[in-house]
């Protein structure tokens, strides 16, 4: 996942610190790998200069809050709503969005999964009307594109079902990490 994208969808439920958004990342995309918490605080700062988010005070125990600006909510909402298909879908980006998504805006995420859907059944018609390649190597090529399209339309399906089922949103958690950076004060 973009550490960016998912740190400004978290911050379209409200304020957060470093270590918050850590946990809540994680929580909200458990098929990733751990992000390293250095990297959510870069993040901020890059995302802070950047004018996409904003300082919003400290805690009561003195951890620094950020919020979205105007600009980091256009970006956030784009993030949520707009499927990333210019081109062969990254399918871990895509599982990061319908995921984290679904856990912020339902019906948002709802509407990515049928996009991608969509987006998949085409290419895979296109996939299985191209000629057989001669090569082996093109040929593993095309049986592996043909899985991974079966896999999303597959998968997303579940999802685009799951979504209509349940509800999936989740506010930011109330559980409060005891460490992170402190606010400096100089």
């Amino acid at each position: 996942m973009s550490v960016r994208d998912g740190l400004l969808a978290v911050l379209s439920l409200g304020e957060g610190y470093g270590l918050q958004l850590h946990s809540e990342l994680a929580a909200r995309a458990p098929h990733r790998g751990p992000v390293n918490v250095g990297q959510i605080y870069s993040t901020l700062e890059r995302l802070a200069r950047t004018g996409l988010v904003e300082p919003a005070g400290i805690t009561a125990d003195s951890f620094p809050l950020y919020r979205l600006t105007d600009a980091g909510t256009v970006a956030a909402a784009s993030w949520m709503t707009e499927p990333v298909l210019d081109g062969l879908p990254e399918w871990t980006e895509m599982l990061d969005q319908v995921l984290v998504t679904s856990s912020i805006d339902p019906v948002a995420a709802k509407t990515v999964a049928e996009r991608y859907r969509r987006w998949w059944e085409r290419d895979l018609a296109d996939t299985r009307t191209e000629a057989e390649p001669t090569l082996a190597d093109a040929r593993l090529a095309l049986v592996a594109r043909e899985a991974q399209a079966v896999a999303a339309i597959a998968w997303l399906g579940s999802a685009v079902a799951a979504l209509v089922d349940y509800d999936s949103f989740r506010p930011l958690s109330q559980s409060r990490p005891k460490r992170g950076r402190r606010a400096t004060t100089h």
